[in-house]
């Protein structure tokens, strides 16, 4: 009877009982008539099925209702039917069971269901298992006999009607694998339908649930009863159950093994079905049903299993094969396996369980070394634990001189390198440190090393190429007497290469050897070779000497490899970039030859009118398939970050778009380049540029992080969006030749296109770059060219110190810009890790960008100018940064009110100094300024007298010293200076005026406070001097001549500040006894030391600096009693100590006069002080002796009637007057002569090194000739003038004092261009004359050899002048006296290595003397 039976039974008594009044009296006789009736026309079997209910027939009104229920009908039957038979009703129940379930399994005529039922199947074997539950309640049915009938069964039941019977409780799945008789076939019973279940799971969406449930019960089952620990005991009648669970899951195991095993010949259904019986190792399905410890031991008995199965492979095949074992080229099941398998441990329990079957199991060493790819990749800390093992067996290995221990770290060390320095050191750094330096395991005894290079030479047989360059670019340490050890190994390595067929000679300059992939091709090595050799001449400006030996000692890499790489066709440059430039050194080297270089020309010529036809072929040859497969894994990426329940998938993810990454970027990926990870990575920041492909690629990249990171935002905040995007970042920043075009775009996209990005971009471009700073040890350094006008301290950058670069606050929009992406970043770094401490967060965020944020938010925002109130706890959260309506300058104050916030300003890292506020504030262009002027006063008095004077110096403040404050902003606005390009000489065009307002109302402050000092001699130093004398100090350019650019500009940008400050704060007034004093000896100091080297007449200070000091004289002689007095002291001293203030006084007199008078005349109403009434004097008088014939020069120094005669001439030249006017001077005039002559001199130097000064060669030549010509007439001795201080006369000192430091180096130059009036009686008059000429020839050699000071070609030959010199002195000397060779001795052994023939001509006059008694010192004094 179908399994309708029971409906139509219903529906037969139902029907009955409507049609007529019952004819039973009772319940009874009912029931016995419907047995009568069971028995004749029913089997038992079939009568299981009614389980429909019990029969309520109807009646009419006070008719009684009686009941007949199908279970006490089948109960009555069994009872009958056993009592016939004789046996326990129970049992005839079981045994009617069994073969009804029998006939439901066999039903199916389908062999393709074997493991499932269908529906029909499913839907009567439900009404059998209901039976049987009523049968259990009324104790009729015996479940261990059912268990046995069930083995006895002709074909074993479907695996699910078994799973139905284990789930309604009628029979348990360990019951019935105990009851069985033959353990074996249960076995393969089991795990045979498992198999055929698990090849179902892609039927029908029902199919698929119903095997899911199936093998998640069986798995809870398997381990329940297969895993239980010992502690916790084990059911006693349970003898069979651990045995069969334990061989099943080692059955079902060894069946996924063997697909992985075969993976490629595997069929996709197969591959399917052992993907989904993966789904057992999901920790998940176990929940609380099972132990923890059987959980832990199931999955531990796993991973044993897997690391030692069939393990046929031997350690040669590792060595050749592991590359092949990466994450990426492993079989997916078993990295899927392997993941599955580590959720249940600890990254540090895995690697044990790994080091425990290493130590103790014959192992699979292709499973183990995936195992320990799958470990680097998925788990953050396994690097370190890798580590700590290699250490470990290291120490192991030498210990015992253990090979075994050997070749396990060295296999594993390759594998984690193989991953990529993202997640493990390459290869070449594990072997450097391990076996680099004399404290290395190996270094201990000869028997160690021995033991190293044994094992090394027994490698070699089996080593791929670029282990064995590892091992000869970076040998073990040797000592050297043990060198011949190392020798043969290298020797052995080179043998092995040559067999390999690997040329040492095509090994690159700078070769990558910490990969272990092939061998790169010598073109792609090249290539490498040569962008490391063009920064290393970039930085030195020399040809790399690895490249000079290269070109001699290996010249066939040379010349067939390095030479094409470096002169691949290209469209060149308007201006030489460093190729170029190395090019050119080259050739001009003789290291190219002509017809190479002449071809690379017309190439590039070439490819340049390609380029102009046709811009848009360019990278049109690049794949894109590659791409393609790129963008569907970063697809497949971002639907893993968008399902939390996912996330565990996403590490290999990652792994397969790395994978991915390198076909897209060709062989430049295809290597590990962690080896170049110091050379640093060249941006042009002004105008950043990459190759098409390179840009389409990155920009796929940062698209996909914006993306993950908005999908993972959309479900939860950043702290609970696990590691997925730092893995991200990370991964491409393993990909070495990728961060440079990564690099640019950034540059692009921030600091040229910043503020046009939108919200979302800016958020994403923000969080990237937190995770960049997280991997920064990946990144090397960057050279970043910002062009000459940006304000840049450094060129080589850290990428913390990048992005601050990048990141200006100069206009409104980059303000705005700046406030938008500090904002976001902080938010994003706070929310990402809120329990990090403020030293970690200190690792993770450029400091600027912190800083930018304390500078911008008080200066948008009033209310961020007082100090955050403890109650104040604003909460800016995740939500709110991504709404599309964020306001981000509230956004920003919010950020500034947060307590976390505020606890991170008060980390030193992070604390915006007073000097760092000056030089942001001091990049904003006031007419770009988000603030109006009186808004950024408003600001800057806060800022300034509120915040940082008063601030302590440990936060960067000034502990509320105005001189310390003055002194920082003066150090920023030179220092800022320094960086811009001048518009023209010491101009600081680009400098607020409101800071300069500010530095002038603090030093006026400052000197308003100053009492006047006691004790001048007591006195401290002029802190103005003070700061700009340090700043002089210490300095080091590079280059001589960069040095003295600098020295030149930091000067002129001195003068300008001074010339920019009050007029008093030059002078300083002190106190002795009761007068007041005016002590300039601060200022003296500095013009005489530092100030006069930039005066291009050489004898006289700018008219800018010389007016300044005159005026503040003059207002500082208000604090002195008599300030005439004052004002005369000053300038006396000033002859003496500082003669060229004087001097540029006389120059400027014309201006200087009216200016100094009027001043004078309203501070005082009185005559003016003696020293300046002598100065108007001067003027006058020569003005008269020039026009009128005046006596002259009038009683004074004749330092300064000289030097007024000279101006006099100079400004008012008359051609012939000044000729006269000589002849009229009076007798006494030796020293105002050669004074004149002094000033005709600087003149003429300065007319050479500086035409444009306004002073003419010729015309300052024919002046000195005719002071000359008055001097030799009037016989006055004056050659003493050409001599310094120490070796000259000292009545010249003053003279020389006056002369800038150029100047007094020229004078060589300016004497042998007087030769025209050198008459021979000159030679014999002046017996040290000689002495004089040869001092000043050795100078000039020497000047030229040094190649400083020489004046400009056009102006003055140096050849031209030494020809001359050296002409003049061979002609001179066979006409000097005897007595004038006296004194050479000295010059003489200098002359003779400078110019052999006149040192030998001076030799031979010099040798009468010789018998002279000669011997007094040449008196000079």
């Amino acid at each position: 009877m179908a399994g309708s039976g029971g409906s139509a039974l219903r529906e037969m008594l139902a029907g009955r009982a409507r049609k007529r009044k019952s004819s039973f009296g009772s319940t009874a006789e009912l029931r016995a008539a419907a047995l009568r009736l069971l028995d004749r026309h029913q089997k038992l079997s079939e009568l299981l099925l009614e389980v429909e209910g019990s029969v309520k027939p109807a009646g009419e009104g006070g008719i009684e209702h009686q009941e007949l229920s199908s279970e006490s009908l089948i109960v009555s039957v069994l009872q009958e039917q056993a009592s016939r038979l004789g046996v326990p009703a129970a049992v005839l129940a079981a045994k009617n069971a069994v073969t009804k379930i029998e006939q439901i399994c066999q039903s199916s005529a389908s062999p393709s269901q074997a493991p499932l039922l269908n529906l029909d199947q499913r839907e009567r074997l439900s009404c059998l298992l209901r039976t049987v539950k009523d049968l259990l309640e009324n104790n009729v049915f015996s479940c261990s006999h059912f268990c046995q009938e069930i083995w006895k069964m002709k074909d074993l039941p479907v695996l699910e009607a078994v799973w139905h019977l284990h789930r309604n409780g009628i029979t348990g799945l360990a019951e019935l694998l105990e009851s069985s008789a033959d353990g074996r076939a249960v076995e393969e019973w089991l795990s045979s339908s498992l198999c055929a279940l698990c090849e179902r799971a892609e039927g029908p969406p029902q199919d698929t649930e119903n095997v899911g449930h199936i093998l998640s019960d069986f798995a809870i089952m398997f381990l329940q009863n297969g895993f239980q620990p010992s502690e916790l005991g084990r059911k006693l009648e349970l003898k069979k159950v651990p045995h069969i669970c334990h061989a099943v899951l080692q059955r079902m195991l060894t069946w996924v093994l063997d697909a992985v095993g075969k993976e490629k010949e595997e069929n996709v259904s197969t591959l399917q079905a052992v993907r989904f019986w993966l789904n057992v190792f999901d920790v998940s399905i176990y929940k609380s049903a099972v132990h923890p410890d059987s959980l832990q031991q199931f999955f531990r008995h796993t991973l044993t299993e897997i690391l030692t199965y069939n393990p046929l492979l031997k350690v040669s095949d590792a060595i050749h094969k592991q590359r092949e074992w990466s994450f990426t080229r492993t079989c997916s099941l078993l990295t899927t396996l392997y993941r599955k398998l580590f959720v249940a441990f600890s990254a540090k329990e895995s690697v044990c369980q790994l080091q425990r079957v290493l130590e103790t199991h014959e192992v699979n060493w292709q499973h183990v070394l995936s195992c320990v790819s799958t470990l680097v990749v998925c788990q953050a800390e396994a690097e370190q634990l890798f580590k700590d093992l290699l250490s470990h067996l290291l120490i192991k290995a030498f210990e015992n001189y253990d090979m075994e221990n050997m070749i396990t770290a060295f296999l594993i060390a390759r594998q984690a390198a193989l991953e990529g320095p993202a997640v493990f050191m390459p290869y070449s750094e594990w072997f450097k440190a391990s076996f680099g330096n004399a404290s290395s395991h190996h270094g201990s005894s000869k028997k160690a090393l021995v033991f190293l290079f044994e094992f090394l030479s027994e490698l070699v047989p089996f080593e791929v190429a670029p282990y064995l360059k590892v091992h000869i670019m970076y040998p073990p340490f040797v000592p050297t007497k043990h060198r011949s050890v190392l020798l043969e190994y290298i020797t052995l390595a080179k043998t092995r290469l040559a067999d390999l067929k690997v040329a040492i000679e095509d090994m690159g300059l700078y070769e990558d050897l910490s990969s272990a992939h092939e061998s790169m091709q010598p073109q792609g090595q090249a290539l490498r070779d040569v962008e490391k050799a063009l920064q290393i001449f970039e930085n030195t400006r020399k040809i790399p000497t690895s490249v000079i030996e290269a070109s001699i000692f290996r010249r066939p890499y040379y010349t067939s490899w390095f030479l094409p790489a470096l002169l691949r066709p290209r469209v060149l440059p308007k201006s030489p970039d460093a190729r170029m430039a190395f090019i050119d050194s080259l050739k001009r080297a003789d290291k190219i030859p002509s017809n190479l270089y002449c071809t690379y020309i017309q190439a590039c010529r070439a490819r340049k009118e390609k380029m102009l036809q046709d811009e848009s072929q360019v990278g049109s040859s690049h794949s894109k398939e590659p791409a393609e497969h790129l963008k569907a894994e970063l697809a497949a990426l971002r639907v893993l970050i968008g399902d939390q329940a996912k996330h565990e998938d996403v590490p290999a993810q990652i792994a397969v778009i790395s994978d991915r990454l390198s076909s897209v970027l060709g062989h430049n990926s295809d290597e590990n380049e962690a080896a170049t990870l110091n050379s640093r990575i060249q941006v042009n920041v002004s105008e950043p540029s990459l190759e098409p492909c390179h840009q389409s690629v990155v920009d796929l990249l940062l698209t996909s992080f914006c993306q993950n990171l908005i999908a993972a935002s959309y479900f939860n905040p950043p702290d609970r969006q696990g590691p997925c995007l730092s893995l991200f970042v990370k991964m491409i920043c393993g990909h070495r030749s990728l961060i440079p075009a990564l690099l640019r775009r950034l540059c692009q996209l921030i600091y040229h296109q910043g503020p046009s990005l939108n919200d979302a971009h800016i958020l994403g471009l923000a969080a990237f770059m937190i995770h960049l700073c997280e991997s920064r040890s990946l990144i090397p350094e960057i050279e970043a060219d910002f062009g000459i006008s940006q304000p840049v301290a450094e060129k080589v950058l850290s990428i913390s110190e990048f992005w601050s670069c990048l990141l200006v606050c100069s206009t409104e929009e980059s303000l705005s810009f700046c406030t938008r992406f500090c904002t976001a970043a902080v938010s994003y770094l706070l929310c990402k890790f809120p329990s990090f401490s403020c030293d970690a967060l200190c690792a993770l965020v450029p400091p600027s960008l912190v800083k930018k944020l304390q500078y911008i938010v008080p200066r948008l925002s009033l209310e961020a100018r007082g100090i955050p109130s403890k109650e104040d706890k604003a909460d800016l959260g995740w939500s709110s940064l991504t709404c599309p309506s964020l306001n981000y300058r509230r956004a920003s104050l919010c950020l500034w009110k947060q307590a976390r916030f505020q606890e991170l300003l008060k980390e030193k890292a992070f604390q915006l100094s007073f000097r760092e506020w000056l030089l942001l504030e001091l990049e904003v262009h006031p007419e770009k300024d988000v603030l109006s002027a009186s808004e950024r006063q408003d600001f800057h008095y806060w800022a300034i007298y509120q915040w940082y004077l008063p601030a302590p110096s440990a936060s960067g403040g000034c502990d509320g010293d105005l001189e310390k404050a003055c002194g920082t902003i003066i150090d920023c606005i030179l220092d800022f200076s320094q960086r811009l390009e001048l518009g023209s000489c010491g101009q600081l065009k680009s400098v607020s005026s409101d800071i300069l307002c500010k530095l002038q109302e603090m030093v006026l402050e400052l000197g308003c406070r100053r009492r006047p000092l006691s004790g001048c001699l007591a006195a401290k130093r002029h802190f103005l001097f003070e700061i700009l004398q340090e700043r002089l100090k210490d300095r080091h350019h590079g280059s001589a001549l960069g040095e003295q650019l600098w020295r030149q500009q930091e000067l002129l940008l001195h003068r300008r500040i001074l010339v920019g400050l009050p007029a008093s704060t030059l002078i300083v007034t002190c106190r002795k006894g009761k007068k007041t004093l005016l002590d300039c000896e601060d200022f003296f100091h500095y013009v005489n030391s530092e100030l006069k080297n930039i005066c291009s007449r050489g004898y006289a200070l700018p008219y800018g600096i010389t007016a300044h000091f005159f005026r503040g004289l003059l207002n500082a002689s208000l604090d002195c009693e008599e300030s005439a007095e004052g004002v005369n002291d000053v300038l006396t001293v000033c002859q003496t100590k500082c003669p060229i203030v004087l001097l540029s006084a006389v120059l400027w007199w014309p201006r200087l006069e009216p200016v100094l008078c009027s001043q004078w005349k309203r501070l005082f109403g009185a005559p003016l002080p003696e020293e300046l009434e002598r100065l108007r004097e001067c003027q006058s008088s020569a003005m008269g002796f020039l026009s009128s014939g005046r006596v002259f020069p009038p009683s004074g120094p004749p330092l300064i009637s000289a030097a007024f005669l000279h101006c006099t001439v100079q400004q008012h030249s008359s051609r012939g007057r000044e000729r006269n006017a000589l002849k009229r001077l009076g007798t006494d005039t030796e020293q105002f002569l050669v004074s004149l002559l002094f000033f005709s001199l600087m003149d003429l130097i300065s007319a050479k090194i500086a035409p444009k000064e306004g002073v003419d060669v010729q015309t300052s030549l024919e002046w000195a000739l005719e002071i000359l010509q008055c001097l030799e007439e009037r016989g006055i001795s004056w050659p003493l003038l050409f001599l310094s201080g120490e070796e000259g006369s000292r009545k010249y000192s003053v003279l020389h004092c006056a002369a800038s430091d150029r100047h007094s180096r020229l004078l060589p130059v300016a004497f042998y261009s007087l030769t025209p009036g050198f008459h021979r009686k000159l030679l014999t008059r002046e017996h040290f004359f000689l002495y004089v000429a040869l001092n000043l020839y050795i100078q000039l050699l020497q000047l030229f050899v040094e190649g400083k000071d020489l004046p400009q070609p056009e102006q003055a030959d140096p050849l031209e002048v030494i020809s001359t010199a050296r002409q003049f002195l061979l002609g001179a000397i066979p006409c000097c006296p005897a007595k004038s060779f006296g004194n050479i001795g000295l010059l003489l052994e200098a002359c003779e290595k400078l110019d052999p023939e006149v040192g030998a001509t001076l030799q031979h006059f010099s040798r009468p003397a010789a018998s002279m008694e000669v011997d007094e010192e040449l008196l000079l004094f």
